[in-house]
């Protein structure tokens, strides 16, 4: 198999993924090593494409441990599944359009020389396939499940959905009447029992609807002034959990507002825009800021 030119460190992920779909879709024997040779990249990222990525897809391993598309299944991968991965993994809105044609054409080895992705950094997950594999079934066959996390035990959880929050995997999850969210990467010991449960529509439209991933918590308004130097970037898109522009002035800088859990979910964003981003409201979260500068001028001041 000839091997391509390594393309740069960050990877372009929907390509890739794209033609490992075609390839099983026409029946070919996929070796990790041999593709993590043509893609120039590692072995893991190839892994972690098929066990994570691809693992919806009901792949069989041969004799050399080559993943090949179970026979029923041959055949049957078109543009849909395409646009259902990119809805999946979050880049349906990354390009203009998906249409049949731009896919077409994104396939080109020629056409996709004009352009490169850089996005998050994800955490590394290669040795967690089994966990993350498990955890799905229990969310798609509605089992109840039980497991280890930060020191404690949990029974009797009802998963609900594992969500991707810049490059993190969460479990979306309800403890008793509590929805809670627990890091994948920090459970231990998950096990799915033989009992189920019957999911709630409103829980799993409060889960995809909110804006990050502290579901169910009640949440706080804040108020900003954004100056008009850095405007543009918050008009772009949302840098802030539940962003809203109230107001552009007539100098071009902006009110806008967002809700938030937790102080130190919003704090750090605030911090590397300062100086020419402050707060209206509320008072708490201002002084909060204004501390913690203080603190960070007396350290640098005596050293």
């Amino acid at each position: 198999m000839a091997k391509r030119t390594p393309p740069s460190s960050h990877e372009k992920v929907s390509v890739r993924l794209a033609e490992i779909l075609i390839k099983l879709n026409r029946g070919e024997k996929l070796d990790t090593r041999q593709l993590a040779e043509e893609f120039g990249v590692t072995l893991r990222t190839i892994q972690r494409d098929l066990l994570e990525r691809l693992a919806y897809l009901p792949f069989t391993k041969d004799q050399q441990q080559c993943f090949v598309l179970e026979p029923y299944y041959l055949g049957k991968l078109s543009a849909d599944d395409i646009y259902r991965f990119a809805s999946l993994s979050g880049i349906k809105r990354l390009y203009p359009c998906l249409s049949d044609s731009f896919l077409r054409e994104l396939l080109d080895n020629r056409i996709s020389q004009a352009y490169l992705v850089k996005g998050h950094h994800y955490e590394d997950l290669s040795d967690k396939g089994g966990e993350f594999k498990q955890l799905e079934q229990a969310i798609v066959q509605h089992r109840l499940i039980q497991f280890h996390y930060k020191g404690k035990n949990y029974l009797r959880i009802q998963p609900y959905k594992l969500v991707n929050h810049n490059g993190i995997w969460y479990l979306a999850a309800k403890d008793g009447e509590q929805l809670k969210t627990f890091s994948f990467s920090q459970l231990q010991s998950i096990q799915a029992t033989n009992q189920a449960f019957t999911p709630e529509p409103d829980i799993n439209r409060l889960i995809e609807q909110d804006d990050g991933v502290w579901f169910g918590a009640e949440k706080q308004e804040a108020v900003f002034k954004v100056d008009n130097q850095i405007a543009a970037y918050f008009k772009r898109r949302d840098l802030l959990p539940n962003q809203h522009i109230d107001k552009e002035l007539d100098d071009g800088s902006l009110i806008l507002s967002c809700r938030f859990v937790h102080n130190n979910q919003i704090l750090p964003l605030i911090k590397y825009w300062v100086p020419y981003i402050s707060i209206i409201a509320p008072n708490d979260l201002r002084d909060s800021l204004l501390q913690s500068l203080r603190v960070y001028l007396r350290q640098n001041e005596t050293q």
